[in-house]
Formats: structure tokens, sequence, C-alpha cells
């Protein structure tokens, strides 16, 4: 009985860890590069962006597991797109009613999330197949995943571009910020930065595994 539970319980953290390290939907299934690069420019963005679509994630998997066996194979992406829809306006209304200013600067990118194909892929491949405990856990991975990697990015492109951290001054005055870090051209600079160290980890781990 004990042996069962312990197998369980591993399975469940499987679920979870998965979307942070071995399928992180950034580093490694490289999904969803257009929020990725448009609003990591700074911290702020980067981390609103994240929550939101982590948000979007884990209740579109919520309600898609909940319905899978009501939904008609014929109209399931149709039927995913709605619930998906239906939680990026509660979620765009909620940022707006948060920060005017947040908002703005997120932009049509908030809208984006109903077509972002990590929230998509997870309820067509994951949330339709599985029990409600597994697709909050695969969402609650997936979604923590994707806000870790554009953390990344929007830090480091804050830090170096505006050389600040969540608008406070990390430098003297005399600090020449790289303009190229906050420019489109910055975030693919970034994100090859970021995908290198992750598989340089990533192999270092598994040539002493």
């Amino acid at each position: 009985m004990s042996s069962g539970t312990n197998h369980t319980e591993a399975k469940s953290t499987d679920e979870f860890i998965k979307g942070l390290w071995k399928e992180n939907p950034v580093f490694v299934q490289v999904l969803g590069m257009c929020p990725v690069l448009a609003v990591s420019n700074t911290a702020e963005n980067a981390l609103a962006m994240g929550l939101a679509t982590a948000f979007v994630l884990l209740m579109s998997n919520t309600l898609v597991s909940l319905l899978r066996n009501f939904i008609p194979k014929e109209v399931r992406i149709a039927s995913f797109i709605l619930i998906i829809a239906t939680f990026v306006t509660i979620t765009d209304y909620a940022i707006q009613a948060i920060s005017v200013d947040l908002h703005k600067s997120l932009g049509a990118f908030i809208s984006l999330i109903v077509v972002n194909c990590l929230i998509l892929s997870r309820a067509e491949a994951f949330a339709s197949k599985n029990t409600l405990g597994k697709s909050i856990l695969d969402a609650l991975g997936m979604g923590l995943g994707f806000l870790f990697a554009l953390f990344c990015l929007g830090a480091v492109r804050e830090i170096l571009g505006n050389g600040t951290f969540f608008g406070l001054a990390l430098f003297p005055d005399t600090f020449q910020e790289w303009i190229v870090m906050i420019l489109p051209a910055g975030g693919f600079f970034t994100l090859a930065l970021w995908l290198l160290i992750f598989n340089l980890i990533k192999q270092r781990k598994e040539a002493t595994a």
C-alpha cells in the first residue's frame, strides 16, 4: 500500500516538475515565442504576461478536463478555443482594472493568449485525455515554467537595456544602457543566451547522471 502511494505521489510530482525543467515551454519546446520576444523588455511586463498566461492555462486545463467526456470530438478544437477565449477576456479586464499603464504596455498580446500554442496544445494533448488532478498539475508546472522563462528574459533585458529592475535604478548615472536589449533584436539575443545556458546545464546533468 505504501509503495503504491509513493509511486502515485512520484508520478504527480513528475507531472508538475516536467513543465519547470524537462519540458519547459520556452527553453525546451520553444512555444509561445510571440509574447516571449515581444513583451519581455522589462521584468514587470514579463511577470504580468507570465502570470496571465499561467492563469488562463490553469483555468482552461481545469475546464477542459472536467468537460472532456461531454465535448464531441468533431468540435473539440473550437470548444477549447472558446473556453480559452473566455478566460483571456476575464484576464484582459482584470489587468485593465489593476493598471491601465500595464494594460497598454502589454497591448494586443493579452488577447493573443487565445492563440498561444502552449495553452491550446496542453488542452488538446493533455487536459482532454487526463483526470482533473493531473490536468491541474500539468497546467501549474507548464504555467510556472513559462513564467520563469519569460521572467528570465525580462530581467536580463531590463537590467542591461535600462539599468533598472522593476523600475529601480541599479547602476550609477555613468552606466551606459545597452539600448539594443530593449529592442526586438535584444529579445532574440537574450533568448539565444538563455537557451545556451539551459542546454549546457541540461547536458551536464545528463553527463553526471
